[in-house]
């Protein structure tokens, strides 16, 4: 049972607990979810569907796997004034944000107390793995940049705010120099607190520079995030190295809690540490900067899976290949599920191990083809297609099913992950993408990780220009006779090279990604003629982060914020399309055996 005084295993300890746990998975398993109907078994939605019984039998037979239709009615009542006892015992002391980057609209999830106890469990154990394999990590300083994101205020007057939000603000966060004493940060909370994006990372940036010769570890939550700061830093680093030398912080950080901890890191004139930064920064090429910045640094931390992949490349020029790009957990607003156990491996063998303490966690089962079962997020799931934690088949797909103490009960989460394998009898899985991140116009269902193996090809023609793929995004455009793909792409590094040189080279990045789609699409395309030549649309530099500023704006985290593959609202559209620089369409039909 996880009470709160279980939670706080270090070091050697940390690592004997996850031994434990994975070596009893099933029955971890089991329990918990025996605690769950105990403790949630009056509630007003799982008595709808069990009639008064708390036996696991009951609950596997009666109550429907959901997605979040199903649950919706009930956290609204919630914000709206109602108990809390209409979902879980325990009260509501939030309601966490999704991004609202994956499918266009943030979901609210309820939380309670104790599930900051769980996401602490999950941090306590991520310094230990990393340590066995980059020894001394916990030593010294860590450059993570976090941000918030200003609470949305609900009827009922509980907070809306995303679980990374929550977690920065609570005491587990607060008091980690006792609790995580390896979880030494460069950036001062107040910096980390503040919910003004643009003053938070120039603060931490600037702590970061300051404190450059003790950083250990470079990171942030996403990808995104992190390249986001190196292309802040890129435009900000006369104004870093002006307050380093003067030390005192310039008239654009006017938030009180911000100005209080820099000044303390700026309490004298530093010109040496700014020349130092000057000469760095001021070079022509900024491959390898990361290195250059931050000498000690022995791992870049991220997630690099799923659409976060794309950033690999990035990540790599800016560190010229020499720090490991590390991604160590695997987690969401409604719950978080696992880590990984080998941190060096590479990104795009990453698995997750399953931690069976942090919730109840059961699986449809998607066979051998991860697109094999395409069940609507409100269709009822048949119940031989649900599978448990003991159940799982090595090399099959899977979408995950989340039950939890704060009243989630056989949740879709909308994962798609493959099991890659196991940790005592814990299974491991890969994360494959989200199961509605898709482009269809006809028969042809094109996921997520189908379109990025197919850019990834199509990218490699652009290597031998020096052109970079910086971002991209997609929709399925249905306006024209036949639809037709669209994909906007980014680009940078060109150099002298203008567009109009790139033009062959670009509509055979077209073709190329059609002849790297499936089956299906090359049908429709090629035989059937329902589906028109896919279009790539090049976008003004800037264009992808002015998406993520529309997003924010929207109620999106910085943190979480995740590029949507598959674009789904006009507003973004209408952005992307007023920055569209030229357009280039497949030259010929991609090929196709009947």
């Amino acid at each position: 049972m996880m009470n709160g005084k279980k939670l706080e295993y270090k070091g050697e300890e940390a690592l004997k607990e996850l031994e434990r746990l994975t070596a009893k998975a099933g029955e971890v398993q089991e329990d918990i979810l025996k605690e769950i109907l105990t403790r949630n078994g009056d509630t007003e939605y799982l008595n709808k569907y069990m009639k008064g019984a708390k036996d696991v039998h009951s609950f596997k037979s009666r109550v429907p796997v959901i997605g979040y239709n199903g649950i919706k009615p009930y956290i609204q009542r919630i914000i709206h004034g109602e108990d809390s006892s209409l979902l879980t015992s325990h009260p509501i002391t939030e309601m966490l944000c999704s991004s609202g980057t994956s499918n266009g609209e943030p979901k609210l999830m309820p939380s309670i107390a104790e599930d900051l106890d769980r996401r602490t469990f999950v941090y306590n154990l991520i310094m230990p793995i990393v340590n066995q394999y980059i020894p001394g990590s916990d030593e010294g300083k860590a450059m993570y940049l976090y941000f918030i994101k200003a609470e949305m205020p609900t009827p009922c007057g509980l907070p809306a705010r995303t679980v990374l939000t929550s977690y920065y603000k609570s005491k587990h966060f607060k008091g980690r120099s006792r609790n995580m004493p390896y979880y030494d940060l460069t950036s001062p909370d107040q910096a980390i607190l503040c919910d003004d994006s643009n003053q938070s990372m120039y603060c931490q940036l600037l702590a970061g520079l300051v404190l450059r010769h003790q950083v250990l570890r470079l990171g942030a939550v996403f990808a995104s995030a992190f390249l986001r700061s190196i292309t802040f830093l890129e435009k900000n680093w006369v104004r870093l190295c002006n307050d380093i030398r003067k030390g005192k912080l310039g008239p654009s950080i006017t938030d009180p809690e911000c100005q209080l901890a820099m000044s303390n890191m700026l309490s004298s004139p530093n010109p040496c540490l700014a020349d130092e930064i000057e000469g760095i920064c001021g070079c022509s090429s900024w491959k390898g900067i990361l290195c250059r910045l931050w000498p000690k640094a022995k791992y870049i931390e991220a997630v690099v899976t799923g659409s976060m992949a794309q950033y690999i490349p990035s990540l790599e020029y800016y560190s010229d290949g020499k720090l490991p790009l590390v991604c160590t957990m695997y987690a969401s607003s409604e719950c978080y599920f696992g880590v990984n156990l080998k941190p060096l491996c590479d990104p795009s063998e990453v698995s997750f191990t399953l931690l069976p303490n942090m919730g109840y966690f059961e699986f449809i089962e998607l066979g051998k083809n991860a697109w094999s079962l395409d069940i609507d997020e409100d269709e009822e799931v048949p119940r031989d297609k649900v599978v448990d934690v003991i159940q799982v088949i090595l090399g099959h797909y899977y979408e995950i099913v989340a039950t939890t103490f704060a009243g989630l009960y056989r949740y879709r989460i909308g994962d798609v992950l493959q099991v890659t394998g196991f940790h005592n009898k814990a299974p491991q899985f890969k994360f494959i993408c989200r199961r509605n991140v898709i482009l269809s116009l006809e028969n042809d269902k094109t996921s997520e990780e189908d379109l990025y193996k197919s850019i990834t090809v199509a990218k490699k023609l652009l290597e031998p220009h020096n052109v970079l793929l910086l971002e991209y995004t997609s929709y399925a455009d249905a306006s024209t006779v036949p639809g037709h793909y669209v994909l906007y792409w980014e680009i940078g590094h060109v150099g002298q090279m203008t567009l109009s040189k790139l033009d062959e080279v670009l509509r055979e990045c077209c073709i190329a990604i059609e002849e790297e789609l499936d089956y299906i699409y090359r049908r429709c395309r090629s035989h059937d003629r329902c589906i028109g030549p896919l279009e790539i649309r090049v976008v003004q530099p800037g264009t992808f982060e002015a998406l993520m500023d529309l997003f924010i704006s929207q109620g999106g985290s910085i943190n979480q914020y995740k590029t949507p593959r598959c674009i789904k609202s006009r507003t973004a559209l209408k952005l992307l399309d007023a920055n569209v620089k030229e357009c280039f369409f497949s030259p010929r039909d991609p090929k196709w055996v009947p």
